[in-house]
């Protein structure tokens, strides 16, 4: 508990003890007026000068003025008793809306925490304290165990483990070492490392997301937006209503005293009060977003997670996003030997190159190379290699090498980048070179049809074959092939034009490229987009990961948030209707009205609450 909640809470106490003589001894009424009044000046003079405050800048009509005329009235009309009580019960309401909102806050503080104190930087070989503003590219920091990585660069010394978990939200270290790059934000576990600064502080991750968290209030839902218009004229409308209330029956109702119609009129401004919706909704996205943040998801505003409720469509971009977007040796299919035999063969003669292919042979044969072994090689352009290995002439290549020196091998096989081996003028086998479908992807396109998502469909730049082979694999409902970045942005367009009205169309991707289909969908999602910084800006969401999965879990918490603001809605116009009603015909008293205005506020902010302990599970 805050010092501000704590002082709350003491107001409240002493107000309330006040009184309670009042009500259990007997006592003249002067001195019970004396009493109520000190009690009442305790927990609503911040009120009364709020009022005032509002009045001489021009805005009266809010739940201050409401709380004011209401109670004043109250005890001018002799009520004391429930006068102090609409004050004392809407401080305890302030009171919970407080605490909430401190959760609220208190659920992505860890996020916040990421921001470095400073940074350690080597001058003229002595380490010097700086703020991490004050550091340039190309300088070099050094990071010890236990403090937090100020900023981006290259591990230029050392070796460690990470903790990642305010980044991505994942909570197993991870290792870094000499040559790798690193992110500001991670905390250093266990080394010492040294590391050239690749960006300025402003550029860097732990900027980037901060920015990003403190202007997520910023960007309102069109329901936050609904709530601020209802209030703006909802309020005055109230008010009017109950001077109406107050003024004109006495004069067709002779028999009914003033008195018995003020009464009526304060206790319809009491229950009129909006507290329970302009301060349940906000928080109820508040806490969806800081929700969506521990499961290391960047959400850049209200807005966005409305609009995710709706998602009808969800697109992906398939390299680096579906896909590792990295070539390794998928498959080893030989002939007439074994697999390593082969594999080893295939990276004796590629051992000089220095082409992505023949990278991911050598990286899958992971041994050392004896290059003693290797007596000559010759690049053969757009076709392979021919390598004189040991004591046997090595061939490796593609289809259009095989045809050139006339060798018999086989046509059907598997989509990606074949490498056939021949040796000694022998078809050897071949290797299958792919990208790597990721670990989640097929779980993330079944868990996306679970929720109910109507379209799911892969963009790729690929050939058809390719494309296609991925597309089945992992269950996609629609593929498109061999499209620049411009098809890719028509292709959106026409998927838009084939959603309901009320469905939106997600995207999501992780290039360079990427970024105006980003900017074209209802939402944008970057995928592990940390490293590209046009990729951060266009996109709405940010899944600080490379796992596809996790954008059923944001639609989960989005349409979890957006329920639990519609049930407030309905829950807190519906019981102010009723009780508006009886208040207006004098069967709701001025404790009613303290259960339709306070009541109702706490009700609202406890199911508000709730978006802050959802789980992606639900």
């Amino acid at each position: 508990m805050t010092e501000k909640q704590k002082k709350q809470l003491g107001k409240i106490l002493v107000a309330a003890i006040i009184c309670v003589p009042t009500v259990i001894l007997s006592m003249p009424d002067w001195a019970k007026l004396v009493l109520y009044l000190i009690g009442y000046l305790i927990v609503g003079l911040e009120i009364l000068e709020k009022a005032l405050k509002n009045i001489k800048n021009g805005q009266v009509f809010d739940e201050n003025f409401l709380m004011s005329i209401a109670t004043i009235g109250a005890f001018l009309l002799g009520e004391y008793l429930e006068g102090i009580a609409v004050m004392l019960f809407y401080q305890i309401g302030e009171l919970f809306q407080s605490y909430a909102v401190n959760q609220s806050r208190k659920s992505i503080s860890d996020l916040m925490d990421i921001r470095p104190d400073h940074a350690v930087v080597l001058r003229d070989s002595q380490e010097e304290v700086v703020d991490p503003e004050e550091v340039v590219v190309g300088e070099v920091i050094v990071v010890r165990p236990g403090e937090k990585v100020p900023l981006d660069g290259t591990i230029i010394e050392g070796n460690s483990s990470l903790d990642t978990a305010a980044l991505t939200g994942e909570s197993v270290p991870t290792t870094v070492t000499s040559g790798e790059t690193i992110l500001s934000g991670c905390i250093n576990l266990t080394g010492v490392l040294k590391i050239r600064v690749e960006k300025e502080f402003e550029q860097s991750t732990v900027a980037r997301i901060l920015d990003l968290v403190e202007n997520a209030s910023s960007q309102k839902a069109k329901v936050e937006n609904f709530i601020t218009r209802f209030a703006r004229y909802y309020t005055p409308i109230v008010v009017m209503a109950a001077a109406v209330l107050a003024v004109i029956p006495p004069l067709f109702l002779p028999d009914y005293p003033f008195a018995v119609w003020i009464y009526r009129a304060l206790t319809f401004l009491v229950i009129s009060c909006p507290c329970a919706l302009v301060i349940s909704i906000p928080l109820s996205f508040f806490g969806g977003i800081g929700a969506a943040s521990r499961s290391g998801i960047l959400v850049k505003g209200s807005n966005y997670l409305e609009l995710l409720s709706n998602a009808e469509f969800a697109v992906f971009d398939k390299t680096g996003t579906l896909t590792e977007g990295v070539f390794r040796v998928s498959e080893i299919v030989p002939e007439g030997m074994e697999q390593e035999d082969l594999l080893g063969i295939a990276a004796y003669a590629e051992a000089y190159s220095s082409h992505p292919i023949a990278q991911s042979i050598l990286e899958a044969y992971g041994k050392p190379i004896d290059k003693t072994q290797i007596h000559e090689i010759n690049e053969i352009a757009g076709r392979g290699i021919w390598a004189n290995v040991g004591e046997i002439e090595v061939y490796a290549g593609n289809a259009k090498l095989m045809q050139d020196i006339g060798i018999e091998y086989p046509k059907e096989v598997p989509a990606g980048t074949i490498v056939y081996i021949v040796v000694d003028y022998v078809y050897a086998g071949y290797l299958l070179i792919a990208d790597v479908v990721k670990s989640d992807a097929k779980k993330a396109i079944e868990d996306l049809k679970k929720i109910g998502i109507k379209k799911t469909v892969m963009l790729t730049g690929d050939s058809d074959l390719i494309g296609r082979r991925i597309a089945e694999k992992l269950g996609m409902d629609e593929v498109y092939t061999q499209l620049l970045p411009e098809d890719k942005v028509t292709r959106i367009e026409r998927l838009i034009e084939r959603k309901s009205n009320k469905g939106t169309l997600v995207f999501v991707g992780d290039g360079i490229n990427d970024t105006p289909v980003l900017a074209r969908a209802d939402v944008g999602i970057a995928m592990g987009g940390l490293g590209c910084d046009a990729t951060i800006e266009a996109a709405d969401v940010v899944i600080m990961t490379d796992e596809p999965s996790k954008l059923a879990a944001m639609i989960k918490i989005a349409r979890k948030t957006v329920k639990i603001c519609r049930e407030n809605i309905v829950l807190a116009l519906g019981i102010k209707a009723v009780v508006l009603l009886l208040g207006a015909l004098g069967i709701a008293d001025m404790w009613a009205a303290v259960f339709a205005d306070v009541g109702v506020a706490v009700l609202a902010i406890l199911n508000a609450m709730r978006t802050l302990y959802i789980k992606n599970r639900e």
